[in-house]
């Protein structure tokens, strides 16, 4: 099974609208549908999408969908608002659904959920990926995993092989910066 976690672009601090309302920053609106294109050409196109509930997660699916050129099936949840990853778990062992799955959340739940399914990596390039994500897990970066289960419900921690992680700034670019 291929597990995708997207954390939202960069979302937009200056005005006074609440944090579950924070839509994206301009940053963020170039880079979603830029992560789109490098998800797409690497075939990491999700059947299906459990997306938060905030504004900027939204948005982010939103300018996703367009440069990935698919129609998932999408679920919002408001679960996911800022989860713990035990909760982001529990909602991925939920999911009915075939693979690949994206899930769009948040930190610090996100990043903790990746560390969580990470099994110790058997090569150096495993490693090189894991530890890169275990220095920061910034907005608009893609963890790609494979799981060997045989549906979503029996994923548990350390079950998951970081295939890739992908953060905006390794795609280039001075808009990610």
């Amino acid at each position: 099974m291929r597990l995708l976690l997207l954390r939202h672009a960069k979302s937009d601090w200056s005005g006074s609208l609440g944090d579950h309302d924070r839509p994206l920053a301009a940053r963020g609106r170039k880079a979603a549908p830029r992560m789109g294109s490098v998800m797409r050409k690497k075939g990491y196109v999700p059947a299906l999408v459990l997306c938060s509930t905030a504004e900027r997660t939204k948005e982010t699916l939103e300018l996703l969908l367009p440069a990935l050129r698919a129609d998932p099936k999408i679920q919002y949840d408001r679960a996911l608002y800022l989860a713990e990853w035990p909760v982001l778990l529990a909602i991925l062992q939920g999911a009915a659904a075939d693979t690949p799955l994206l899930m769009i959340g948040h930190n610090p739940g996100l990043e903790q959920l990746a560390s969580a399914l990470a099994v110790q990596p058997q090569d150096a390039a495993e490693r090189a990926r894991l530890q890169k994500l275990a220095r920061k897990f910034p907005t608009g970066a893609l963890a790609v995993f494979d799981i060997d289960v045989p549906h979503w419900g029996a994923v548990k921690p350390a079950t998951g092989k970081l295939r890739d992680f992908i953060r905006p700034r390794d795609i280039g670019g001075a808009a990610w910066e």
